[in-house]
């Protein structure tokens, strides 16, 4: 199939062609007839199949159509977790809308109001945004959605794992009812299916590969680590080698991600960290930087690399494991971009295992593990899972009958015996306060 047999318009025919495009993916092949006939959608789909142009392509189409314009009201609302996804939304705005010239606002948080609201006057057909920042315009009456045609959630389970439940509630309470609404997501589990059935009208489920999904084309190794110093030393010879182009090492915390690029830098690396903390105007430079090869080695966290696009990037590295095991797909999909291969280098501390479990479980396979010579580790890997309060006693032994007790009687075993309880005694305290004039209260409780 071509991008022809989609009855995309000429006008953006021609932008995809000079992009060098000539076959639609699968999620796009799926997704832009249904979304050109009006159809709701619901897509399952993992980062790097192409899904920013599956919704893009038929909002450009309905945006080519001339209608009568209003002041801070789009026909086209797109919805992204990250600023960094935005940008690259709008990116593939302006690459694949060349020859349409649609009018579009940014909204997004840690940038100032005042061109924001100036692009919101400009009567924009489309409008890409976070949705706090795109809350914010809502109560301040700057955006109004009246007028609202496409409604388009981008990796909606990201951005309830970020907290954004109720703003997005309040964005689709202003939207009108009539409106088609195209549904992404990476995951769909119970929570991700109860809004989707809320917010779509007999929708199309288009799902790519499954839920669970990794690149063929990425090289996936793991390296056993005994803390923190062994994991720096592993990253030091590691980041030497010559078949690295460009690399994004992952970091669990924002401080984590500065002191890895200072330390990264002081070897003599060209390094930068980028997470939430940084103003915009600071991320955007080491996007930039990446992007134009000044910089080789980028170490981020989850938030801030969400919706990095980038085909020079050869290796990511995840210097700590993710929270959340489907984070390790989309890390991993930071490399591999453009059919090109790429490598993904995974550490796991003693104290990562159980992490590491749940990501071989949701990936389907186990991670080959690999050993440096003169960097080996001395530690095994526990991949037992964590206990819970209500588990096993501390040494992990089965538990027998009437060892464990129920709340409020004493938990002990034959080793440490339980000690009675006894009644607390002592003297007891009658507190007086200061009365004007002398006087005294009472005892307490009289």
């Amino acid at each position: 199939m071509s991008f022809a047999e989609l009855n995309l318009i000429p006008a953006l025919l021609k932008g995809i062609t000079d992009c060098g495009y000539t076959t639609p993916t699968p999620v796009q092949a799926k997704a832009i007839p249904e979304a050109l006939a009006g159809r709701d959608i619901l897509a399952s789909a993992q980062t790097g199949t192409g899904k920013t142009a599956a919704f893009m392509l038929p909002a450009l189409q309905l945006m080519s159509q001339p209608v009568a314009k209003r002041r801070g009201a789009p026909r086209v609302l797109v919805l992204t977790p990250t600023r960094e996804l935005a940008g690259q939304i709008l990116d593939a705005t302006r690459t694949f809308g060349r020859h349409i010239n649609p009018r579009y606002a940014l909204l997004l948080g840690g940038m100032p109001y005042r061109e924001q609201f100036k692009s919101l006057q400009a009567s924009p057909d489309l409008v890409v945004g976070t949705p706090g920042r795109l809350v914010d315009h809502l109560n301040r009456g700057s955006l109004d959605l009246s007028r609202l045609e496409i409604l388009v959630l981008d990796e909606a389970d990201r951005m309830l794992d970020m907290g954004f439940k109720e703003d997005l509630e309040k964005i689709i309470a202003g939207a009108p009812a009539k409106r088609q609404t195209l549904f992404f997501t990476a995951t769909l589990n119970r929570t991700m299916a109860d809004m989707a059935k809320r917010m779509l009208r007999e929708p199309v489920r288009i799902d790519i590969a499954g839920s669970k999904m990794t690149l063929e084309a990425i090289e996936q190794r793991l390296h056993v680590t005994d803390n923190r110093l062994h994991k720096s030393k592993l990253l030091q010879h590691l980041v030497a080698d010559q078949d690295i182009n460009q690399a994004i090492i992952f970091s669990a915390t924002k401080r984590d991600a500065d002191v890895l690029a200072r330390e990264l830098s002081a070897q003599g690396h060209r390094a930068a960290a980028l997470h939430g903390d940084m103003n915009q105007a600071a991320r955007n430079r080491t996007l930039r930087d990446l992007r134009q090869g000044r910089i080789k080695l980028l170490v981020a966290t989850d938030v801030a690399a969400r919706g990095i696009d980038v085909t020079t990037i050869t290796h990511v590295i995840n210097f700590d494991l993710p929270m959340f095991a489907e984070d390790y797909v989309h890390r991993i999909g930071r490399t591999g971009r453009a059919g090109a291969s790429g490598t993904a280098i995974s550490f796991a501390s003693a104290a990562e295992g159980a992490a590491l479990k749940r990501i071989e479980r949701y990936i389907g396979q186990t991670l080959p593990q690999q050993v440096i010579a003169g960097l080996e580790p001395t530690r095994r890997l526990d991949t037992r899972p964590a206990r819970n309060s209500r588990g096993p006693a501390r040494n992990n032994r089965p538990q027998k009958a009437g060892e464990w007790k129920g709340r409020g009687e004493s938990r002990g075993n034959k080793d440490f015996p339980a000690k009675p309880r006894t009644e607390r005694k002592g003297p007891v305290i009658e507190y007086r306060t200061r009365r004007p004039e002398g006087r005294t209260s009472t005892p307490a409780g009289r």
